[in-house]
């Protein structure tokens, strides 16, 4: 994958796939919320630290060397 390609996929994963992905952990932890009830802090800490890096994870490549 060239330079250009690399950085229009990065510029569309995030104005488009980040806000989407947004939403679903949104509604997945108000589902979570809804069934069990508010979680204990240990507990909700590592689903939140999760939540934030596992969008990212299958586009590491993508996004390894758009900044130059």
């Amino acid at each position: 994958m060239d330079q250009r390609s690399r950085k229009r996929w990065a510029l569309f994963l995030l104005l488009v796939w980040l806000p989407v992905y947004l939403g679903l952990a949104w509604w997945a932890l108000n589902w979570i919320h809804d069934r069990w009830g508010r979680l204990p802090i240990w507990a909700e800490v590592p689903i939140y630290v999760v939540a934030a890096f596992l969008w990212a994870v299958p586009f590491r490549g993508i996004f390894r060397g758009t900044g130059r």
